[in-house]
């Protein structure tokens, strides 16, 4: 099997740091690693294989000789250093929304669109994390019996955010066991013991960025903008994993245990769905696991041909770094 140069830009942060291990658990053919941070990060030395990797600067000439570019370093740096990586030679495999709606940059979820990579320029684009989970999950049903409405409501932990998130949390619980004032810098409320509904910025309609990415990146990777989607983001006071509420209306009737069937056999989708057992998603559970769990299904009762549903998934592994792997994997075959 042929081996690749490859590069992860943005290996220092969280999921650059799962894109590393997620290279070498799937054993993806690494001829070569080249790992990328910014100046403060650069010396920083990383684990790959067996082997300590240094972190070099991110520079426009850092891409000769490199092949596929794993990027998980932001908007603004993607839109500055992906053109370098392409020019050299590289694909580049996008995790920031810089490119996400570019039409000709293709939105890829493997189990749902691969044959979009063929259409790349140079670039691909690795979805928003929930809207990944989300998509895994209802896209199978969307073969069966196509998806008019979708409503989700969001439950986003804060490794979403990033390491400086994570490390609030940790702070502020410690605040909290020592009777001391909850101070917060990384969200606009303490996320300790706290629900905020809000996640991204706010648009004039109401909706935040977050919110609309969930309804644009869903037509593009479905093919289908007549799906019409709404959803509320909400961040939580979990480390890890997204949760989300789905209510679907569907043009014909499945029953919940069609439903339950389909998904038992769709790629990607792991089924834990025993009420009588205490048996759903968990956030605590799903931590470091690769595929999309779907709990409580059941037969929606506000709508006709209603299906309601729980997923959970870790959104550092297929909402980022996995996805961006499997993408990759593709490139590679």
């Amino acid at each position: 099997m042929k081996g690749y140069n490859v590069a992860v830009v943005g290996a220092t942060g969280a999921v650059g740091h799962e894109m590393i291990k997620v290279l070498e658990a799937r054993k993806f053919p690494v001829k070569e690693l080249k790992l990328f941070a910014s100046a403060r990060s650069s010396g920083k030395k990383m684990s790959f294989c067996g082997e300590s990797l240094p972190v070099e600067e991110l520079k426009s000439s850092s891409f000769k000789g490199i092949e596929i570019a794993l990027f998980s370093a932001g908007a603004g740096r993607s839109v500055e250093f992906a053109p370098h990586a392409v020019k050299s030679g590289a694909v580049v495999v996008d995790n920031s929304s810089a490119f996400r709606m570019d039409a000709n940059v293709p939105l890829v979820v493997p189990e749902i669109n691969p044959q979009d990579i063929k259409l790349h320029q140079g670039i691909i684009a690795n979805p928003n994390c929930s809207t990944i989970q989300m998509v895994v999950a209802i896209n199978p049903i969307h073969q069966v019996s196509r998806i008019k409405r979708v409503i989700v409501v969001t439950y986003q932990a804060v490794s979403g955010t990033g390491m400086k998130a994570i490390q609030e949390l940790e702070r502020q619980v410690k605040e909290w066991v020592g009777g001391k004032k909850i101070t917060h810098k990384v969200y606009p409320h303490p996320i300790a013991f706290n629900v905020i509904p809000h996640v991204d910025v706010f648009y004039d309609t109401g909706y935040t960025q977050e919110e609309m990415k969930m309804v644009h990146e869903t037509h593009k990777i479905m093919h289908d903008d007549k799906i019409q989607v709404s959803a509320t983001c909400v961040r939580v006071p979990v480390f890890r994993a997204h949760s989300e509420a789905l209510h679907i209306e569907l043009e014909k009737k499945l029953t919940a245990s069609q439903v339950k069937d389909i998904l038992s056999k769709a790629p990607g989708v792991k089924v834990q769905d025993d009420p009588q057992q205490n048996l759903y998603p968990l956030a605590i559970y799903t931590a470091g696991k690769y595929d999309v769990f779907v709990g409580r299904i059941r037969e929606d009762i506000a709508f006709p041909n209603g299906i309601a549903m729980w997923v959970v998934a870790d959104q550092l592994l297929k909402g980022a770094a996995l996805n961006a792997v499997q993408i990759a994997e593709l490139l590679s075959a």
